[in-house]
């Protein structure tokens, strides 16, 4: 239709027949340019615009390969589709490499090249539309949380969004994922702002005194309160009652403080009278609030009073390059803290990082930071400078394999499992090849001395070995299996 925008295609043909047909095939579609040579190629792609390339690969002047070449030097995000009468698997493979869309064998018909190029366009409008979502929404850190992976973005979002209302959030995830730093962006973004933010960690009051930590107390309520004092639940009164690790909570104080999120009203221990707040709560666990509720451990009206916009923390082992983003600002925090001069990470030291579990999420992070900064020197964090960082709990069933443990009395056991394998298979081999030992068993000879060296840390032994740590615990898992069918 006149007027109408199509899609612009500069299609590189030598062959005359070949790209009037081709043509025929687009030009109810798509704006077609036609090219017989890789200059006249060349020419066009200085002068104009195109949104799709079509480059046969044999062409009177040049390889469409080296059309291909410039076109991802010049514009890497114009599609190009490779097409050529002569195809194998290596050219095919050359083009993929060399940044090509999709590659087309000769001869073919307009319902194959109008999908190729209908696919290619999609895709290309999608990442369009991701990148600018990403300029706009994607964010590096927020208040004082750190991250730029998507499980942070969601995050941030709901963070955002929650915070305008006063319904209570249950925040959950792992010890050390920055619950409380959430806490405060909710409260950061509420209009509660300006009012008081209370945060009380009920695992690390005692039993007797966390009433009293929340509900304040009158004078002569108890023994030692020699004057009244007021609890959490009033001081957070027009601002947020932050309840860290409330699965910690005792059942009978559970059901006082459904009360007071119900009715807005309290009574402080020792007295007669109800004293009336407001207040937003959030609260947090590191456990799973619904497994709690199903053994009887927590309210299950409490709960769901609590549990009106829940919030996940990822560990940290799922975010992804959010791990190389908070050390290297724990780095230069620390760095400034100690007067050092250290500036970022050896390539081991990043990789080290990233394949490692992390149990500890950033506050072990931040403990392995700080213990790096104070003990050395120098401007780049080294593979010799880490401590000695244990395995997460599933990697800890045991750095040696089953065999060691029934046999392993000292660092020799492996040459004495390796005279036994030897000995039982004496009768079945020459002695030529009595020498030699399937590739596995010298495979796990190398990785089980790497890991002894390392002093049983799996993640170091992992990153010299410039492997994942999830590869030697699966390969651990082959070589069980191998060793009890020889048993």
């Amino acid at each position: 239709m006149p007027g109408e925008h199509r899609p612009s295609v500069l299609l590189i043909e030598d062959s005359p027949s070949n790209a009037m047909v081709y043509q025929s095939y687009l030009q109810s579609d798509y704006a077609v340019r036609v090219a017989h040579t890789g200059a006249e190629a060349l020419e066009h792609l200085a002068n104009h615009d195109f949104d799709v390339l079509i480059t046969d690969v044999r062409l009177p002047d040049m390889s469409g390969l080296n059309i291909l070449d410039k076109v991802k030097n010049d514009r890497p995000l114009l599609p190009v589709i490779v097409i050529t009468a002569h195809g194998s698997v290596d050219m095919v493979v050359d083009a993929m490499h060399r940044g090509a869309s999709d590659f087309i064998s000769k001869p073919f018909d307009k319902a194959r090249l109008a999908v190729t190029l209908s696919n290619i366009l999609k895709k290309q409008k999608l990442e369009e539309v991701v990148q600018q979502y990403e300029k706009v929404y994607r964010r590096d850190e927020f208040y004082q949380m750190i991250g730029a992976s998507l499980p942070m973005q969601n995050v941030y979002r709901i963070v955002e969004s929650a915070g305008k209302s006063n319904a209570s959030v249950f925040i959950t995830g792992e010890s050390g994922t920055g619950k409380e730093l959430c806490s405060e962006a909710l409260h950061a973004e509420s209009p509660r702002a300006a009012s008081p933010f209370i945060a009380l960690n009920c695992a690390a009051i005692p039993r007797e005194l966390i009433e009293s930590e929340i509900f304040g107390h009158v004078k002569g309520a108890f023994t030692g309160a020699s004057s009244a004092r007021d609890g959490a639940a009033l001081r957070a009164s027009g601002g947020t009652l932050f309840l860290d690790e409330i699965g910690e909570m005792p059942l009978d104080l559970q059901s006082k403080l459904l009360r007071l999120i119900q009715s807005g009203t309290f009574t402080p221990v020792g007295s007669s009278k109800e004293v009336k707040v407001d207040i937003r709560f959030i609260c947090a666990t590191n456990r799973d609030p619904l497994l709690e509720v199903q053994e009887g451990r927590f309210r299950e009206d409490l709960y769901y009073r609590l549990h009106v916009i829940p919030i996940h923390m990822p560990a940290l082992r799922e975010r992804g390059s959010d791990i190389m983003l908070i050390a290297q600002e724990l780095l230069e925090q620390y760095a400034q803290y100690e007067n050092k001069t250290f500036q970022g990470f050896s390539d081991a030291v990043e990789n080290f990082f990233l394949q490692y579990s992390w149990p500890g999420n950033v506050r072990e992070l931040s403990n392995v930071i700080r213990n790096i900064v104070v003990l050395n020197d120098g401007d780049i964090i080294e593979m010799s400078m880490l401590p000695n960082l244990s395995p997460s709990v599933p990697a800890r069933k045991n750095a040696a394999s089953e065999y060691s443990v029934a046999e392993r009395g000292n660092r020799s056991s492996l040459s004495n499992w390796r005279d036994k394998q030897r000995s039982e298979d004496t009768q079945d081999r020459t002695s030529v090849s009595e020498e030699i030992l399937p590739l596995w068993i010298q495979e796990k000879r190398i990785i089980e001395e790497t890991i002894e060296l390392c002093d049983g840390n799996v993640p170091k032994a992992a990153a010299f070995l410039e492997i994942s740590a999830s590869t030697i615990y699966r390969k651990k898992q082959q070589w069980d299996k191998e060793l009890g069918e020889k048993r």
